[in-house]
C-alpha cells in the first residue's frame, strides 16, 4: 500500500476546531467530525445550486447562438478566472483567516447569482453578458476553492486527509447527478432565471455553518501577497515530484476540457436533444463519479498514481469517441456515465497527491498553483475545442480529444513520469 493510504497520525485538537483522536481511518471515517460533517451537507446543496447554475447558463447560450466555440466558452468562463487568479487567492488563503475568506466568496457569489437570476427574468442576457457573469461567478469560486480545500486540515485528522478529500468529491458529484436533471426539469417547467435563483438561495446554508464554526486561530507568518505567490511558484517549480503533478494535470485538464465544453452542443445540435437529454447526460456523469469515489485508495494502491490516471484517461478516450459516433441519447448515455468514473479518479487523484506533497504553510498556494494549472488548461482547452468545432465538425473536435489525450498521456508518462509510491510525500502528522 502506497504511503498515500498510509499516513499516520494522531491528533487532538480543542473543542473548537471539533477534532478528536479517531482509532481508524475508513472510507467514511470524517464524518465523525461534526464541523466537517456540517461543511458538508452545506456545501452539497451548495454544489447542487451551482450545478443548476452551470446547467441553465450553458443551455441558454444553445438558445441564444449557434455558435459552438461560444458555448464551449461558457465552461471557459467558469474556469478562467482560477488560471488568473488562483494563485492569488492562494496566497490570500496562507496569509488570511480561511473561514472568512470563504465566506467573503459565498457572500460574492449569492449577489452576483442574484443579479444573473433577474436580469435573466428581465429578459435582459446576451450571450456576452452571460459569459461576463459566469466569469465573475468563476472568480468567486477562484477565490473560495484554495481557502475550503486548505481548510480540511483544520476539519479532520491528517491520516483522515485523503478519505475527506474523496468525501468531497462525492459531495461535488452526487450534486452533478441530481442536479442536471433537476435543473433540465426546472427549466422545461419554469425557465432558466428560476435555477439562476435556485443557485443564489443555495449559498444561504454554507453561509450559516461558516457563521457557527469557530476553528482553532492558526499560527500565520503574514507576507506581502506577490512575494507570498513567488514562494509558492518556486517550490513547485523546484519540486520534482510535485512539478511532474502538476504537468500531467495541464495536459489532462486539457483533453478533458474536449467532453465538458462541448457536451451542450453535442446533446443540442448533433443529437438534437432537449434540455432534459442534457441534464440526464449531465446526470449519468455525476452517478459515475459517485460510484467510482469509494473505490479511489483501494485502486490507487493496486495500481499507483500512473495506473489509476492511465485508467481515468482510457475511460474519456472511450466517452469522446462514443459521442461523437452516435446520434441518439440512449446511445450516448453510457459514455456519460463512464467519463464520470474517469473525471473523479483523475482529479481526485492529482488534487491528494498535491495536498499530500504540499507543507502546511504554504498549502494554500500549492493548491490553487494545481487550480490554475489543471483548470487553466481546461479553459484553454474548451477555446481550443470549440474552434476545432466550427472549423470542422463536432465529431471531429471530438475525436481530436481523444487523440491529444492518447499522445499526450504516452509522451508524459515517459517525460514526466508520475512520483513513485511516497515520493515527496510530507509527514502530515
Amino acid at each position: 500500500m502506497s504511503r498515500e493510504e498510509e499516513i499516520v497520525g494522531e491528533v487532538v485538537e480543542t473543542t473548537t476546531s471539533g477534532l478528536v483522536p479517531q482509532p481508524s481511518a475508513g472510507t467514511f471515517s470524517p464524518f465523525r467530525y461534526p464541523v466537517f460533517r456540517a461543511i458538508w451537507i452545506a456545501n452539497l446543496f451548495s454544489n447542487l445550486g451551482s450545478t443548476l447554475q452551470s446547467v441553465g447558463a450553458a443551455w441558454l447560450m444553445t438558445e441564444l447562438t449557434p455558435s459552438h466555440q461560444l458555448v464551449a466558452l461558457v465552461q471557459a468562463s467558469a474556469t478562467v478566472p482560477i488560471m488568473l487568479f488562483g494563485m492569488f487567492a492562494g496566497a490570500i488563503a496562507d496569509n488570511f483567516d480561511r473561514r472568512r475568506i470563504m465566506l467573503a466568496a459565498q457572500v460574492g457569489m449569492l449577489t452576483v447569482s442574484a443579479a444573473l437570476a433577474a436580469l435573466t427574468y428581465a429578459g435582459w442576457i446576451s450571450p456576452f453578458l452571460l459569459l461576463a457573469f459566469t466569469l465573475t461567478v468563476g472568480t468567486g469560486t477562484a477565490l473560495n476553492s484554495p481557502a475550503w480545500q486548505a481548510s480540511v486540515r483544520q476539519q479532520v485528522a491528517p491520516r483522515e486527509i485523503p478519505q475527506a478529500i474523496a468525501l468531497n468529491s462525492i459531495s461535488f458529484n452526487i450534486a452533478r447527478s441530481i442536479g442536471p436533471a433537476l435543473g433540465g426539469l426546472l427549466i422545461s417547467l419554469f425557465d432558466v432565471s428560476f435555477a439562476f435563483a435556485m443557485n443564489a438561495v443555495s449559498y444561504v446554508g454554507l453561509i450559516g455553518v461558516l457563521l457557527w464554526w469557530r476553528p482553532e486561530p492558526r499560527q500565520v507568518e503574514r507576507r506581502p501577497i506577490l512575494p507570498a505567490v513567488g514562494v509558492g511558484i518556486r517550490y513547485c517549480a523546484t519540486n520534482g515530484p510535485l512539478r511532474r503533478i502538476l504537468l500531467r494535470g495541464l495536459a489532462l485538464g486539457f483533453s478533458l476540457a474536449a467532453y465538458q465544453s462541448l457536451l451542450p452542443a453535442v446533446v443540442s445540435d448533433h443529437m438534437k436533444g432537449s434540455e432534459l437529454d442534457f441534464g440526464m447526460m449531465l446526470g449519468l456523469f455525476g452517478i459515475g463519479s459517485i460510484t467510482a469515489a469509494p473505490f479511489i485508495g483501494l485502486i490507487r494502491s493496486k495500481l499507483g498514481l500512473e495506473g489509476i490516471l492511465a485508467v481515468g484517461a482510457a475511460m474519456f478516450v472511450f466517452s469522446l469517441s462514443l459521442i461523437a459516433a452516435v446520434h441518439q441519447i440512449s446511445y450516448a448515455l453510457p459514455a456519460a456515465f463512464i467519463a464520470g468514473m474517469g473525471w473523479v479518479w483523475i482529479l481526485t487523484t492529482i488534487n491528494t497527491a498535491v495536498q499530500l506533497r504540499s507543507p502546511d504553510e504554504i498549502l494554500g498556494r500549492c493548491l490553487s498553483i494545481y487550480q490554475a494549472v489543471t483548470f487553466g488548461g481546461m479553459a484553454l482547452g474548451s477555446w481550443v475545442w470549440g474552434f476545432i468545432a466550427d472549423w470542422k465538425s463536432l465529431p471531429f473536435a471530438l475525436h481530436a480529444g481523444s487523440v491529444f489525450l492518447i499522445v499526450s498521456f504516452a509522451a508524459l508518462r515517459l517525460l514526466a513520469p508520475l512520483p513513485r509510491p511516497g515520493e515527496g510525500v510530507l509527514d502530515q502528522s
